[in-house]
């Protein structure tokens, strides 16, 4: 009998089912509130999880995340404001549809992509994780450096301004991503004498500076914007989904292909998963011109990222007990003291377990479209508040989840300052999506290099040796330079080649 028939009835019962509803409400309330991420809400049910059997356990945590991820899109489409960071990549473009009327077919679109993704990350988990597990492993700094300069190179295509403006932007990120300890040395850098900056500027305090603080001073500073129209009807969530899905189905496909690809790489995540398929979505577009004023397109790619990446980060941490995300991290915890050892052996000792595991990962997905469509339901009134009443909330719901990550005041501090930031970027024209790629990406980048370059005795071949790492190389490099040389070919070609006739 397959492990997977095997492992039905222990998924298939009234306690898990109602466990993993249970953590369904609690992830898409999680989730919706900027700044408490999916990996909060894995990590407050660790010590619910200590109470139960191995599967129902797991099994509330994969569907609380799967839950949250989602969530995050309810306030970026309403308010600007993105719940969780694989949100933030088209938090704008879901903001700027509902500014438009179409806030119901932006939160469809996500509801629908976002179960796709994770289903496809789930089958690919299924059928090729051993396999797939094998060639993360073999990513080592070098990969990792053109990975992460490929990563950057997106800051290029997100952003809606000039490239000038934009590459200004993601060097703030990187600049920011600089401060706290040297990755080698280990002496202070930019920290201005401040102890609390010796750990760096905290990205998800300055996620929610850049947006909701942002946001708040933007509305506040100028009381003659018309808010965006509240959500009308509940039968305009789904309305032409189905058109939009069959119109864009290669986006749906490579948004859950490179989301599913970067979960796999050990520390990556979601969120740089949503960013890449937003920026990829945008380079192959035909209408490029379109995103940033409310095009659902990148919305379609970048959706089916993020919940493909929490099903790829799965891989590496199963087989070889080696994280994907912060999330997979702390379930890999609760593995072991559930006696669920990670690596090769525990598809052989415990099968069904596993395969138990892969059932909740289905059940959740599939759940994601009813339970998204309510959480829908619930949300659509928050439009419907007064702007008076509904910042002053936001605002403190953001300082709570600033407060929260590290439990100190100095989260609120970064986010202020960095919602300070955010406000007089873009009321200058330069765009606050390359800085936040900067400021998450910055980090990999550098630690990455100066280890290689450790490794490698100052050896800058060293980065093109190994063959994974050379076919990263050439093709970064071929993104950077091969405009530069079709537009000087293209300049020469239409040259005059001699004197003009008089």
């Amino acid at each position: 009998m397959h492990p997977i028939i095997e492992a039905l009835p222990l998924v298939l019962n009234f306690e898990v089912l109602g466990t993993m509803l249970a953590a369904a409400a609690f992830g898409l309330l999680v989730g919706c509130i900027p700044g408490l991420t999916a990996t909060m809400a894995t990590a407050l049910l660790v010590p619910i999880t200590f109470f139960m059997d191995p599967v129902p356990a797991i099994a509330a945590m994969v569907t609380a995340t799967a839950m949250a991820i989602f969530a995050g899109d309810l306030p970026g489409a309403l308010l600007r404001v993105p719940g969780t960071p694989a949100s933030a990549a088209y938090a704008a473009e879901a903001y700027a549809m509902t500014q438009k009327g179409q806030g119901e077919q932006a939160l469809g679109t996500s509801l629908v992509c976002s179960a796709i993704g994770g289903l496809f990350g789930t089958v690919v988990l299924v059928i090729f994780a051993p396999m797939l597990a094998e060639v993360a492993l073999q990513f080592t700094q070098f990969e990792y450096f053109w990975l992460a300069c490929l990563g950057l190179t997106c800051a290029v295509f997100v952003s809606t301004a000039s490239p000038l403006r934009g590459a200004v932007a993601l060097l703030i990120g990187l600049f920011l991503a600089t401060v706290g300890l040297d990755v080698t040395a280990g002496h202070p850098r930019y920290t201005l004498g401040i102890p609390d900056l010796l750990g760096g500027v905290a990205f998800i305090p300055a996620m929610i500076g850049m947006f909701a603080v942002a946001e708040i001073l933007r509305n506040v500073m100028s009381d003659g914007d018309v808010p965006a129209p509240p959500l009308q009807s509940l039968l305009n969530v789904f309305r032409g989904v189905g058109a939009i899905l069959r119109r864009y189905w290669r986006g749906i496909a490579r948004g859950s292909v490179i989301g599913t690809g970067v979960g796999i790489l050990p520390g990556a995540g979601g969120d740089i998963g949503a960013w890449v398929s937003y920026a990829v979505s945008k380079r192959f577009s035909r209408e490029p011109e379109k995103f940033g004023t409310g095009h659902v397109e990148g919305i379609v790619d970048a959706g089916s990222a993020n919940n493909a990446a929490l099903s790829g980060a799965w891989v590496p941490a199963l087989v070889f007990g080696i994280p994907g995300d912060s999330i997979t991290a702390i379930v890999i915890g609760v593995l072991y003291v559930k006696g669920m050892n990670p690596g090769p052996m525990i598809f052989i000792n415990s099968p069904e377990l596993i395969y138990g595991v892969f059932v909740a990962f289905f059940i959740a997905n599939l759940a994601l479209i009813p339970l998204g469509f309510v959480a829908i339901a619930l949300a659509r009134h928050i439009l419907r508040i007064p702007r008076a009443v509904i910042w002053p909330i936001v605002l403190l719901l953001s300082i709570v989840g600033a407060y929260a990550i590290n439990n100190s005041l100095f989260g609120v501090v970064i986010m202020l300052a960095m919602g300070i930031l955010a406000f007089i970027m873009e009321e200058n024209g330069f765009p606050v999506a390359p800085t936040i790629l900067g400021l998450v990406l910055g980090p990999m980048l550098e630690g990455n290099f100066m280890t290689a370059m450790i490794k490698s005795d100052g050896n800058m071949l060293a980065f093109f040796e190994r063959p994974i790492a050379a076919v990263l190389g050439i093709l970064t490099l071929a993104v950077w330079f091969l405009p530069v040389l079709m537009m000087g070919w293209r300049h020469w070609r239409g040259a005059p080649s001699g004197p003009r006739p008089a």
